[in-house]
């Protein structure tokens, strides 16, 4: 899969930041003092791109069927299958954002980023089709006595399919690699618990005649990027990637539209269709939850630097590659002393990891959208002087 070219996606005007309006007489925060920390935020910063895989079961109407090489009769749902092209594009720091307070609750000043994340369907490699745009907020929530909660991270999405979530929770940093767990795409009953599942024959992939787009995954079980373990479980995708590399240590965020106590708050919004009737006993698919868990992870790389005079254009050299068709970051490499014979130095890189599970209500059943992606730096990273002592 090659990249497409990146331009640029998110910009704020020149000098644009968030505070309080001032108070002549009694200045509080002020224009000159710092915005609050970003917390494990502060990583998204700059431009991501990647690749990864989008599996989502959708309503087949008799209105409007979906057309397969070999017809299933009988049928009410599609599974979709796509491997993906992403980039999410962040912003600078918004500032500080204030939120008023009442009674024994004081002010608080929240920080934050926005990003857009766009994603390409590149199943078919030359016929990229866009499938999503989602503009959002992510939130820096300090701690506060009202509610009592500690420092939370807050994402705000808008989704052109006319759902718009708010999801919150925490973030914590680990040494290593991250543990990611396994996730299912089973859909269950409605209001059932435990969830009573109801497996589909198009999560077989070898089952060619199946409601399911690519109906045949045949050349992508051979090229080795559509499996059955991909089906069974697509954070099988992110292990992958991880697998050979060095990482020296993780932020990991988990947040929720729903999320469990002591947390709460967040939700999702629907437009009338995807509510159905005023009842909304018939959704066409209403989003209920989202959950998500991003890994910002630290890897190491070990790259090789030829022959250099100090005073040449920099180099670019880009890391070892990793997993087939994932892109992997670059480096720019300007060294103050000669390099009289090839040398290999280590470096790091920020990479960006995610699972994310958005719960669809549609025909009696509750049917799991997973999006997963591994995302790296689009420009070049520069090597620091300590990397040549």
């Amino acid at each position: 899969m090659s990249d497409s070219h990146l331009d640029t996606a998110f910009s704020l005007p020149s000098g644009f930041t968030i505070r309080e309006v001032s108070n002549l007489t009694a200045p509080r925060l002020g224009a000159g003092a710092p915005a609050p920390s970003l917390g494990a935020l502060a990583a998204f910063a700059g431009t991501f791109t990647g690749h990864g895989f989008n599996i989502i079961f959708r309503p087949d109407s008799t209105a409007t069927p979906t057309l397969l090489p070999i017809p299933v009769t009988g049928s009410d749902n599609l599974l979709e299958l796509n491997l993906t092209q992403e980039t999410l594009s962040f912003s600078p720091s918004l500032g500080s954002i204030p939120n008023r307070g009442t009674g024994s609750q004081g002010d608080i000043f929240l920080n934050g980023v926005a990003y857009l994340q766009t994603i390409s369907d590149v199943t078919i490699p030359s016929q990229p089709v866009g499938i999503h745009f989602e503009p959002v907020i992510w939130l820096a929530v300090p701690a506060t006595i009202s509610p009592a909660e500690g420092a939370t991270i807050a994402r705000m999405a808008s989704i052109p399919h006319g759902t718009t979530v708010e999801a919150q929770g925490t973030s914590s940093t680990t040494a290593g690699k991250p543990a990611i767990p396994a996730v299912d795409i089973t859909p269950s009953l409605l209001n059932t618990n435990p969830p009573q599942k109801i497996p589909f024959p198009s999560q077989t992939a070898a089952d060619d005649k199946t409601a399911r787009i690519p109906q045949n995954l045949a050349p992508y079980i051979t090229a080795d990027t559509i499996t059955q373990a991909m089906l069974t479980d697509p954070n099988t995708l992110l292990r992958s990637h991880i697998a050979s590399q060095t990482i020296t240590s993780t932020t990991i965020i988990s947040i929720s539209s729903d999320p469990a106590s002591p947390l709460f708050g967040g939700g999702t919004d629907n437009i009338a269709f995807l509510l159905g009737n005023a009842t909304a006993t018939t959704p066409n698919a209403q989003t209920t939850k989202m959950d998500a868990t991003f890994w910002i992870e630290t890897v190491e790389f070990t790259i090789e630097v030829p022959v250099f005079e100090p005073g040449q254009p920099p180099l670019l050299i880009p890391a070892p590659t990793g997993a087939e068709g994932q892109p992997v970051p670059k480096f720019l490499v300007n060294p103050p002393i000669p390099i009289t014979a090839p040398r290999y130095i280590t470096v790091r890189a920020p990479q960006i990891q995610y699972s994310q599970q958005v719960f669809l209500n549609f025909i009696g059943l509750t049917w799991p959208h997973v999006s997963v992606a591994t995302l790296v730096p689009s420009n070049p990273i520069p090597v620091p002087s300590s990397a040549w002592t």
